[in-house]
């Protein structure tokens, strides 16, 4: 049985000798304990999702970890912005941090079990976690919720740049390595030869000449890539049948490496139908018709307009925040909806976690809803600081509003530089979710952790 807290000393020893960088860094920590003591009600839906991995019966003995230990834990890996690995280590090798995790004198958890705490607390707990503390910052009188600035980012999936040739290749060497690891097991289940240097060759050439000018050098391109293509659809082929056989395996080992063959069967087939409908038959194949990767089949393609990154994979998000740069409301998309109608959710969501809509509410040009809907809007809130026209800025409340909104700009690349959100190196969308949630919630203990040492 897991137990939510225990009790021990906190921050033994006096910072006062220690230079100011350090006692700087100290006081970041203590803001944000204070914090999680105030609201204990946080505890309470982290401490539900975390039971579930030491069930048990009740008879045996308690947990290693508490919750409160595993949630700060967590809180340390975003805020120093580390991997589980490195988030060990930095606890190991400090005093402090283990007393802000409360496990001073105890060993230190290992990396494998952070990540399985990490992966067991759902997207929505770590939602409600942010709503109480927003509700309790806005009882405390240490948020003002009634002036608000919105605005979309994206967070890329950890991807590399998909061509469908680089696709067909991770196709083939994810079904072959698989495959052959089940021959070891069981010849009789896959009597096939697999010629990876081959495969391999082709890919390559595909890669290093598809952008050469030489029409002789072209038909080659072409005539490789569909002997790749042909490859690659014969082991697909290959794992589907091998998946039918040995579902019901009597070697357990096999029937592990069938579930995991078919988690990829989907992705697999879609990579070989893109590249046929786009190299064979010359198809310009929507990006709604494509996979972007065969382990993270959930990244979508977002075309933004920025000159230095026209088009990037991952999925928008969605952040709310108030004057304080505390995160009132964010959302992570699996597909992204246009900026403009959001707007209504907005408010709605703002009126469902503080009982009224916002006075003010800015966003920039994009958010602007059509004529109708704008002045429905405009119903709803004191203040609609969302430009419709170009001239619209030239209003001096309209332009001051809209530099108030610019503020959330400094947020979004705080999060991505600090809190590792530029790009999601967790697997799924589930953990996708979950990490942007994570890296709110910690933006929002330190925003009132500094606010409370003020």
């Amino acid at each position: 049985m897991r137990r939510k807290r225990e009790r021990v000393l906190e921050f033994a020893g006096c910072d006062d000798h220690l230079p100011k960088t350090v006692r700087e860094y100290r006081a970041k920590y203590k803001g944000i304990s204070a914090t999680l003591d105030a609201c204990p009600r946080l505890l309470d839906d982290i401490h539900r999702d975390l039971a579930t991995l030491s069930e048990g019966t009740g008879e045996g003995r308690d947990a290693d970890f508490t919750s409160e230990t595993i949630l700060r834990a967590l809180v340390v890996m975003m805020a120093e912005g580390l991997s589980y690995r490195d988030t060990v280590v930095r606890i190991a090798e400090s005093d402090f941090l283990q007393d802000f995790l409360r496990t001073r004198k105890k060993a230190v958890m290992d990396h494998t079990f952070l990540n399985k705490c990490f992966k067991v607390i759902q997207p929505t707990t770590w939602k409600r976690v942010n709503e109480l503390l927003g509700s309790d910052s806005v009882a405390s009188e240490s948020i003002d919720p009634s002036v608000i600035r919105v605005d979309t980012t994206v967070v890329e999936t950890n991807i590399h740049w998909p061509t469908d040739s680089s696709l067909l290749w991770d196709t083939w060497r994810v079904a072959s390595r698989l495959l052959q690891r089940a021959r070891d097991l069981d010849d009789a289940c896959c009597p096939h030869r697999f010629h990876d240097r081959k495969v391999k060759r082709l890919h390559l050439f595909v890669t290093r000449y598809m952008a050469s000018l030489s029409k002789s050098r072209q038909r080659k391109v072409k005539s490789s890539m569909r002997s790749l293509i042909q490859r690659v659809d014969w082991i697909v082929g290959i794992v589907a049948s091998f998946v039918n056989s040995c579902k019901e395996h009597s070697s357990l080992p096999l029937q592990g490496i069938a579930l995991q063959l078919e988690g990829f069967l989907p992705s697999l087939r879609r990579v070989v139908t893109q590249a046929t409908r786009a190299a064979i038959h010359g198809e310009t194949v929507p990006a709604r018709d494509r996979v972007f990767s065969i382990f993270e089949p959930h990244t979508e393609l977002i075309q933004r307009g920025r000159r230095h990154k026209p088009v990037e994979f991952g999925h928008a998000v969605l952040l709310c925040q108030t004057a304080e740069k505390f995160i009132t409301d964010y959302e992570a998309f699996e597909d992204k909806p246009a900026d403009c109608n959001l707007t209504e959710q907005v408010i709605e969501r703002h009126r469902r976690l503080f009982q009224a809509a916002p006075d003010v509410l800015a966003g920039d040009k994009g958010f602007c809803p059509e004529a109708t809907e704008y002045a429905a809007l405009e119903t709803q809130v004191g203040t609609l600081a969302i430009p419709r026209r170009m001239r619209d800025l030239a209003d001096s409340v309209m332009s001051a509003w809209q530099a108030f909104r610019a503020g959330i700009e400094g947020t979004i690349s705080g999060l991505k530089r600090a809190f590792r959100l530029a790009r999601c190196n967790f697997r799924s969308f589930k953990s996708f979710q979950g990490s942007v949630g994570l890296g709110a919630f910690v933006h929002n203990l330190i925003v009132l952790s500094k606010a409370g040492s003020d």
